[in-house]
Parts: C-alpha cells; sequence; structure tokens
C-alpha cells in the first residue's frame, strides 16, 4: 500500500466523520462540494474534518483509488464510504444520514 493510501485509511479510521472535498467548509470550490457541507451542517454536524483534494494530487487520485468511487467529494462516516453527494443528499432527504450521524438515535 501507497503511502497515500496509508494515510487516507489512517485518515477515515481515525477520524468519525471526514469528508473528502475541493476546497474547504469555509470555502468549497465546487457546488457539489459546497451542497455536501451544508447537508452536514443541517444534520447537526458541527466541526466537520475536511480534506481538500485540490492542495494534493495524489490524495486527489488516491481517494479516487481507495473507495473506487470515481467523483468528489467523498463522506466516510466511522471508516466506511458513505457516498458523494447525490447520495448524501439522497440519504438526508429520507433521515438515514442524521441516524448515521447522531449513532443511530
Amino acid at each position: 500500500m501507497s503511502d497515500v493510501q496509508t494515510w487516507i485509511k489512517e485518515t477515515v479510521t481515525n477520524t468519525p466523520v471526514v469528508l473528502f472535498m475541493k476546497g474547504t467548509a469555509q470555502f468549497p470550490q465546487c457546488g457539489f462540494s459546497g451542497r455536501a457541507i451544508q447537508i452536514l451542517k443541517a444534520c447537526g454536524v458541527e466541526n466537520i474534518a475536511t480534506v481538500n483534494v485540490l492542495e494534493d494530487a495524489e490524495v486527489r487520485q488516491g481517494i479516487k483509488e481507495f473507495s473506487n468511487w470515481p467523483t468528489i467529494p467523498q463522506l466516510y462516516v466511522n471508516g466506511e464510504f458513505i457516498g458523494g453527494s447525490d447520495i448524501m443528499n439522497e440519504m438526508y432527504e429520507s433521515g438515514e444520514l442524521q441516524a448515521l450521524l447522531n449513532g443511530g438515535k
């Protein structure tokens, strides 16, 4: 496993909620990343851990390989890949995402 893959695995394993995105939570650099942040905030997630894939081409490519998912953003909760902004939106609308982020409560 490459250094980038090892770093990604450690990041998603050791951080309860992490969003790999374009830009930052304060300054998203694409509409999908911005929507993902809005959804997490609407779910009550406060300190959103994000990784700006635009800062490192290896991480940008590495996260796609790690998840076998071609697009950014990518949400991980408790080490599990959840999906991108479309999946997050569907889960949010059904209440499933809120339950997942609140430990099933």
